[in-house]
């Protein structure tokens, strides 16, 4: 086994709930990657799991989530648009820093 992974949610733009998957390396991180599919997909689309499957093994912790209203997360996504995304990223972002 190559990575670890972990169910994570944080609170995005418009104030719902998102629900995340953090995948990590087996040893200490030498990085860490945003994963931001497209707008309509889901976090554990195939593309998005290979991708993060193969940073993973190359020492790379990877945070893929599910914007407002889609997969697993809270609200709906009717209420969305462009700059909600984009606040969804930035929250995304903010929960990686800490």
């Amino acid at each position: 086994m190559t990575a670890k992974f972990e169910k994570v949610t944080f609170q995005g733009a418009l104030g719902d709930a998102l629900a995340a998957r953090l995948d990590r390396p087996m040893g200490k991180p030498k990085a860490y990657a945003l994963f931001a599919h497209c707008f309509t997909c889901t976090k554990d689309i195939f593309a998005a799991s290979r991708i993060a499957e193969g940073l993973t093994a190359n020492g790379i912790a990877v945070l893929r989530f599910d914007f407002t209203g889609l997969g697993a997360s809270e609200g709906e996504f009717a209420n969305t648009n462009f700059s909600s995304n984009v606040g969804d990223l930035v929250a995304a972002a903010d929960y990686m820093r800490q």
